[in-house]
């Protein structure tokens, strides 16, 4: 049952429960869990897509909002409203975290060891770079096409496309496994406040990290 005195946290396209990947950045002495995704199977606190969630989650409910390797699943149309979704659903005051693949980064090793070559192992098996850019193989030959891969992200693109959904800042930097993080702040949004209430080695980097803001929307400039 949830504890009105935590804070909310939208865990969209949240995948199997259990998993500890939220439990790991925001703890759950201080946040509460609603888990949204469009896989009936593993049973989600709202059933439906993040990319319009308009009739499942009011206007400026959630103080944050976390995106695990979800935003990958999108068509290249459906980022930018996913992301006005994103800070729709949240408090003037809150925040979104999100990590996906690296396309710089898998394009790399994709030069370096081929498309098939092992880049890392997972609970899911090994990880190539044709999975990072297209999606998981044998979890679509099971039949699980919802996780085939339609779009991707460099840190530049990421940054412009929170920014030009009307997120006030915008904080990425490049992760330890082919990924990307990224600090969305809303309009009235603290980094002060925030930083002591979320953790993981990613979270430091974040705080330190230069931002980019809503004025130099459309620059094209990576700020890292």
């Amino acid at each position: 049952m949830n504890s009105p005195e935590k804070k909310q946290v939208l865990n969209a396209g949240c995948g199997v429960a259990g998993t500890g990947r939220v439990a790991s950045v925001f703890p759950p002495a201080l946040w509460n869990e609603v888990r949204l995704d469009i896989e009936p199977e593993i049973q989600p606190d709202i059933l439906g897509s993040f990319a319009d969630m308009r009739g499942m989650v009011e206007d400026a409910c959630f103080d944050a909002l976390y995106s695990s390797h979800s935003i990958e699943h999108l068509y290249a149309h459906e980022v930018i409203p996913a992301f006005r979704e994103f800070l729709r659903v949240l408090k003037p005051d809150g925040f979104a975290l999100v990590t996906c693949p690296d396309l710089a980064a898998i394009a790399r090793q994709l030069l370096d060891e081929g498309a098939e070559g092992i880049a890392y192992q997972s609970p899911a098996g090994p990880i190539r770079p044709i999975d990072m850019l297209y999606g998981h193989s044998q979890s679509i030959g099971a039949g699980h096409i919802a996780m085939a891969h339609n779009t991707g992200f460099t840190a530049a693109r990421l940054g412009r496309v929170a920014l030009a959904s009307g997120f006030a800042e915008v904080r990425v930097i490049e992760g330890a496994n082919f990924d990307l993080w990224a600090l969305l702040l809303g309009p009235q949004a603290s980094l002060e406040k925030i930083a002591p209430s979320i953790t993981g080695p990613e979270i430091a980097g974040l705080v330190a990290a230069t931002g980019l803001s809503t004025a130099e929307a459309g620059t094209g400039e990576r700020r890292v």
